[in-house]
């Protein structure tokens, strides 16, 4: 799940339902092999239903700021 916690996740036999799903079809070439499989993805796993219940607001992984200087010098 995308944008989860480390520490959260749900387990086999868990009911999930998933609401407002992107399901999208991913064709890949790599060494003369093909692969081909469906990806589904929602926007936060806060917008989930486990076993009939929203999942906790530590559920979502914090957000992490990434900032990059492709003009800067290297230290």
């Amino acid at each position: 799940v995308y944008n989860a916690a480390p520490a959260w996740g749900v387990t086999v036999g868990d009911a999930l339902a998933v609401p407002e799903p992107l399901l999208t079809q991913h064709h890949h070439q790599h060494q003369g092999q093909t692969f081909s499989f469906l990806g589904l993805r929602v926007s936060s796993p806060l917008s989930l239903v486990v076993n009939g219940k929203r999942p906790p607001g530590s559920a979502l992984a914090p957000p992490r700021l990434a900032l990059t200087n492709p003009g800067a010098a290297p230290p």
